[in-house]
């Protein structure tokens, strides 16, 4: 059988290996297909593009967008993104001058209180890095502050803390427009880390089926099988295709290992059939 990872992160935004040496990964893993689903960015698609074209490996450039849904904030995957699309890249940047001013708000925060926190530690040198929650923990750890990235979220970056405040969000309207500006295929992301029941997550779904969604994250390294089992079944209701993917960050996530998250993932290539059957008609 066949499979496939279609949720993973690069260097472009918050994963630790670069575009190549993802591909390269996802190759030595005997992979069908990987999606590329950046937080925020599609600049490492290029990149991924070339490397995956070189191996024989299928690449589904994607995005992972987040955005605010009723005071919660959730993240929207977009597939078969076309990386040279206006529409795209105007959206997306007017969506990281979001980002980015809380990004500098914290910074500022962590340096007024003694945090020997640079921007060049953030991005390691290499400005088009989208900086997520992640980068922070990463530098916290690498400069002794906390024992682990795991105690960084835990001390310092839990939304509505000192450092970490209630970010201005875009909207789940606005992300869902880009997303039918852009011709992607959007699938709500790990619907079981938004702390919300059954219920609440079929109310979720069905609203933003309603803005166009057209799949469901039923399998990820965060459910277990009882919970993806449940998933199922409100796709299915819903009419939403399932995917699923590990949510690799490399070594920024080290118990989630690429196309089997936390060992017992496997994502049949048929999922990824279904939807190019979805999106091509």
């Amino acid at each position: 059988m066949n499979f496939v990872d279609l949720h993973t992160h690069s260097s472009a935004s918050d994963g630790t290996l670069s575009p190549e040496d993802l591909i390269a990964l996802a190759v030595s893993k005997e992979l069908k297909a990987i999606a590329l689903t950046d937080h925020d960015t599609i600049g490492g698609i290029p990149r991924a593009k070339a490397a995956a074209a070189a191996s024989g490996l299928e690449l589904i450039p994607g995005m992972e967008l987040s955005c605010a849904y009723q005071g919660t904030e959730i993240h929207i995957l977009g597939f078969f993104v076309d990386e040279t699309s206006e529409i795209l890249k105007n959206g997306l940047a007017g969506f990281c001058k979001v980002r980015n001013a809380r990004n500098q708000d914290m910074l500022s925060r962590f340096q007024e209180d003694g945090f020997h926190i640079s921007r060049e530690d953030l991005t390691r040198n290499d400005p088009d890095t989208v900086i997520t929650r992640a980068h922070f923990a990463r530098v916290l750890t690498e400069k002794g502050y906390v024992s682990s990235p795991a105690q960084a979220f835990e001390k310092y970056l839990q939304y509505g803390g000192r450092y970490c405040t209630q970010p201005k969000r875009v909207t789940a309207e606005q992300v869902m427009e880009l997303m039918r500006a852009c011709r992607a295929w959007p699938c709500l992301a790990h619907p079981m880390q938004y702390r919300q029941g059954y219920r609440e997550i079929r109310e979720m779904a069905l609203c933003l089926k309603n803005l166009g969604l057209r799949g469901m994250e039923v399998y990820h390294s965060s459910h277990h099988r009882g919970q993806s089992a449940k998933l199922q079944i409100i796709a299915k209701e819903l009419g939403l295709l399932p995917s699923g993917g590990s949510d690799f960050h490399g070594s920024n996530k080290p118990d989630v290992e690429l196309g089997r998250g936390r060992g017992g993932l496997r994502v049949s290539y048929s999922l990824l059939k279904d939807i190019k059957e979805d999106y091509y008609g």
